[in-house]
């Protein structure tokens, strides 16, 4: 424990039972085992959580290097536009349609000449 030896907490111990006295420190003990309670919580926290990081890059770099291998015919960009199709939100979805019956409505609009393609 933090490299100290047994008689070295023996003489710690008994000069915080001198400075700070009997009556408080058992509340200072308690209160500092509850600290490294916490402490050990949230390290443990931030230890599964890193891990859990590292799992998801590795599982998404083999996954990467799967597809590249089951499919080599397909350029980036086209795994590009896949993964944005997956993303997108259905808002996106129904966007396209919508101003595409815009585009269609200006078009038919009295006093507005047809859009050439």
């Amino acid at each position: 424990m933090f490299g100290i030896g047994s008689t070295e907490l023996v003489v710690i111990l008994i000069v915080a039972l001198i400075v700070i006295g009997p009556s408080k420190l058992p509340d200072l003990m308690r209160t500092l085992g509850k600290g490294m309670a916490e402490f050990r919580r949230m390290s443990n926290d931030v230890k599964s959580t890193f891990e859990a990081e590292v799992d998801r890059a590795e599982r998404e770099k083999r996954q990467s290097e799967a597809q590249k291998e089951l499919y080599p015919e397909k350029p980036a960009e086209d795994a590009a536009e896949a993964a944005a199709a997956a993303n997108a939100t259905p808002v996106d979805a129904e966007a396209k349609p919508a101003q595409a019956a815009t585009k269609q409505a200006e078009a038919q609009a009295p006093g507005k000449e047809a859009p050439t393609a």
